[in-house]
């Protein structure tokens, strides 16, 4: 079976965004921020390096582009939810589906300009999970940073570290592990505040 051919010039269009963007991430993966080129991504894409530019910018707004993790809004979620929703997003991460999440892993770990971008991204994250978690604003900030630089850490130990001893066992028994330990960081402690 064939797979269709856009007919529509936006389908076309949206269609050549998409092997550009998909192209990108697995550049940025393998080789890093610094070592990826806007020519190298038009040429694994099939298209004018032109094009690329045309399309997204700058190589900085590429990798934004191709480094963008989607997060539900958390605004309304219960600690718990919150815990639960971060878990749910680990299997995505720990099987190799979230391609992004590696893109900006790998290159903020050598590039000053990933970095900062992922500074961003995360702080973002930060925030929208602190607005979900009980406590004044300084506790539940720290909550949730420790919250997410947890599932950072466990991805990296396993997507970029490959330590057997998260890459042998399924997502699943990780998350399973984690659960009361998110939790537990997600309920804000009596009496317990940032420096104590």
């Amino acid at each position: 079976m064939t797979a269709a051919v856009p007919s529509s010039r936006a389908e076309r269009r949206r269609a050549t965004e998409r092997r550009i963007i998909d192209c990108a991430r697995e550049l940025f993966a393998e080789r890093g921020y610094d070592r990826t080129t806007i020519r190298a991504v038009a040429a694994a894409a099939g298209v004018d390096p032109s094009l690329v530019m045309q399309y997204f910018g700058t190589k900085r707004d590429l990798f934004t582009c191709a480094a963008r993790v989607s997060v539900d809004s958390l605004s309304a979620a219960s600690p718990e939810q919150v815990a639960e929703q971060l878990l749910a997003t680990l299997g995505m991460k720990l099987d190799g589906s979230a391609e992004s999440v590696l893109v900006m892993l790998r290159s903020m770990l050598t590039s000053p300009e990933a970095a900062e971008h992922a500074r961003d991204t995360l702080g973002g994250q930060i925030r929208d999970i602190a607005g979900a978690l009980p406590g004044t604003a300084a506790n539940a900030e720290l909550r949730a940073a420790l919250m997410l630089t947890t599932m950072i850490g466990v991805t990296i130990g396993s997507r970029l570290l490959e330590l057997a001893a998260l890459r042998e066992v399924p997502p699943d028994t990780i998350a399973d592990a984690l659960r009361p330990a998110l939790r537990a960081l997600g309920e804000a402690p009596p009496g317990w505040s940032p420096g104590r």
